[in-house]
């Protein structure tokens, strides 16, 4: 069944349905609460969480708006409460599985390094992860959709409920904090591309 009926059926209150709707799209809820809270047993509870009040919130659903954009937000959004109260401070993982079960690399492609290359790698990462855990969790957020989900602007806009304008220059912060956090510990993070390099994201936390 097509998903805009099986939304209107939903809507209407058909569990059944919505058993659909959840088994559709639960790998991707999982996935994005599992990259913000770092945490398997709290993504499945926070994962849950957003269902349930999709589930509750279904019939205000605007006809022209997105289920997974609207889904997503409520997901993002318990995440974000859900560090907010804990007071935790961990980063996305960076190598993450993708929705098609591959590896993407966050930091830099894989060129199959000699072991001093490798060993300069692996402290770059390790140091990554702790500027990443220092961030407040809305830049966590807004780099997580960017550059672990790969949404552009737009769709980044609707997740969050925020302006494009506001978009840019929430990751612009973010990417500043980062590299503040990164040099505080004291790397210069050169192997951080440059924001003309946008295009590349998906493969390099900026």
């Amino acid at each position: 069944m097509e998903e805009a009926k099986l939304i209107a059926l939903a809507q209407k209150g058909d569990e059944t349905a919505f058993e659909q709707l959840v088994l559709l799209y639960q790998k991707r809820v999982y996935n994005l609460a599992l990259r913000m809270v770092q945490n398997p047993d709290d993504a499945f509870d926070l994962s849950q969480e957003a269902f349930l009040k999709a589930w509750k919130n279904l019939p205000n659903l605007k006809a022209d708006a997105a289920f997974s954009t609207w889904l997503f937000r409520m997901t993002s959004n318990e995440c974000i409460d859900f560090l907010r109260r804990s007071k935790r401070q961990k980063t996305v993982s960076l190598t993450v599985e993708s929705d098609d079960d591959e590896e993407v690399q966050l930091d830099m492609p894989d060129t199959a390094p000699g072991p001093e290359e490798a060993a300069i790698r692996a402290e770059e990462q390790a140091l990554l992860q702790k500027a990443m855990e220092q961030l407040p969790p809305d830049h966590r957020q807004i780099l997580t959709l960017r550059i672990v989900d790969d949404l552009d602007y737009r769709q980044i806009s609707e997740v969050l409920g925020i302006a494009e304008g506001t978009v840019k220059s929430r990751l612009a912060r973010a990417r500043d904090n980062l590299r503040k956090n990164l040099a505080a510990l004291g790397n210069n993070s050169s192997f951080m591309p440059s924001e003309n390099q946008e295009g590349r994201e998906q493969h390099a936390v900026q």
